[in-house]
């Protein structure tokens, strides 16, 4: 009888609540910077791209970051507790366990990727994935408990100028 009540149940505020803090798990902020680039970028295109297929590449790459993202508190838990800047987050604070997180991460990388190749293009996707798979595996895993230099290699892809990386970016989406 309480299997039943609990599946038949509406959303409570505490299942809202956790949807803000998985939200948070995304890291808006960095996301903001995303959809901005992602935005001058299109804006600086020499080639016109429809509101429409803007709209949606903007927010599948945001989704995309948002899952490196995820997957960054994931593995920096333990870390994000010590500090006093990160030990309000999602997980050293216990509003989201690692598993969640986990999974979390996963799916959104996953429904990202995919998307943004149904909608776009199988490049567009290929460079989604492979800047997630950079930012997990070789900053946050690899680079970042490692060597100060963290910022500095991580962030190598920034040295190619901007309008010529934009310029790739949109030739990357509307091919």
């Amino acid at each position: 009888m309480d299997n039943l009540r609990l599946k038949k149940r509406s959303l409570s505020q505490e299942d809202l609540f956790n949807f803000s803090e998985l939200f948070k798990l995304m890291k808006p902020r960095v996301m903001s910077l995303v959809i901005f680039t992602c935005a001058v970028g299109l804006l600086t295109a020499p080639n016109l791209v429809s509101t429409k297929e803007a709209i949606i590449g903007i927010l599948l790459v945001s989704l995309g970051a948002g899952a490196a993202g995820a997957l960054n508190m994931w593995y920096e838990s333990d870390l994000d507790a010590l500090m006093s800047r990160t030990c309000l987050r999602p997980i050293p604070s216990g509003k989201i366990n690692r598993n969640q997180a986990l999974i979390f991460g996963i799916t959104l990388s996953i429904i990202s990727v995919i998307a943004l190749d149904y909608f776009t293009n199988r490049i567009s996707a290929a460079i989604l994935l492979l800047t997630i798979l950079f930012y997990v595996f070789v900053y946050t895993i690899w680079l970042k408990r490692r060597t100060p230099q963290n910022i500095v290699i991580g962030g190598g892809s920034r040295s190619i100028p901007s309008s010529d990386w934009m310029d790739y970016c949109n030739w990357v989406l509307i091919s």
